[in-house]
């Protein structure tokens, strides 16, 4: 996969302002500042604790800031509740894919479009499409999800969040205990579907395939933003090669 898999546009689509998010009385985010562009795959690397997933659940609205300010396409979300969020075409693929184990692989992907109209062209296209992605998916569709395996049901899962038609995709650890011949898999699909137009904001604790893909990252400490910059900067920064990448 190229060094830069996808090229940034000027038009933002995402941005975070100074967001404050706590857990109760634990100050888990400190003045994030973030934003992503049309056509970007945007990265946040960091240690496990750092508070990468919390800043997607500011986003999604599923943990409110207390202060600062979230903007989609320039309207404040950051109050609004996360199902107001996904109709505005915000989707998440959550950490630990959380399928439904019980329903089949196609009810699963019903489930990404429970705010869209079944009978409409457009959700048979984007069936087709999640199904063109991950073709597994389409062999097992009347399996029932539990029944797959961790990469399968990891292509479930960004399945099920690309049925929302989403303006915008979170990820949250799409490669987490998967075998490494399914690691590539996603990242490459990842590619795909940013190529295909749908902007990206991935958080991944490998961060060498994380800068792989992306177009821009951010390193996350603690709970603010300690580097930012092009990917490519990020691969070649002392700090991020010691710290995340492995490298002496």
């Amino acid at each position: 996969m190229s060094e830069q898999a996808a090229t940034g546009g000027s038009n933002l689509l995402l941005e975070l302002d100074d967001i404050h998010t706590y857990y109760g009385s634990i100050h888990a985010l400190k003045g994030i500042s973030l934003n992503v562009g049309e056509g970007e795959i945007v990265t946040l690397i960091g240690a496990n604790g750092a508070g990468k997933s919390t800043t997607l659940r500011s986003v999604n609205g599923l943990n409110h800031p207390r202060r600062g300010t979230i903007r989609f396409r320039g309207e404040d979300i950051t109050t609004k509740p996360a199902h107001e969020i996904v109709k505005m075409g915000v989707s998440q693929s959550p950490e630990g894919r959380h399928v439904f184990p019980r329903m089949s692989v196609h009810e699963n992907l019903e489930m990404g479009a429970y705010h869209r109209d079944k009978r409409k062209p457009e959700y048979k296209e984007d069936l087709e499409r999640v199904f063109t992605l991950f073709p597994r998916l389409k062999e097992r569709e009347s399996q029932k999800a539990g029944t797959l395996s961790g990469g399968e049901q990891q292509m479930l899962a960004m399945g099920r969040a690309l049925m929302a038609r989403p303006s915008l995709l979170l990820l949250d650890e799409p490669s987490m205990g998967l075998a490494p011949i399914f690691v590539e898999r996603i990242f490459e699909i990842v590619v795909e579907i940013n190529r295909q137009g749908t902007p990206v904001l991935l958080v991944e604790q490998n961060a060498l395939m994380a800068l792989d893909v992306a177009t821009r990252g951010y390193v996350m400490e603690t709970g603010h933003i300690a580097l930012e910059g092009p990917a490519g900067e990020l691969k070649t920064n002392e700090q991020v090669r010691k710290t995340y990448l492995g490298e002496d």
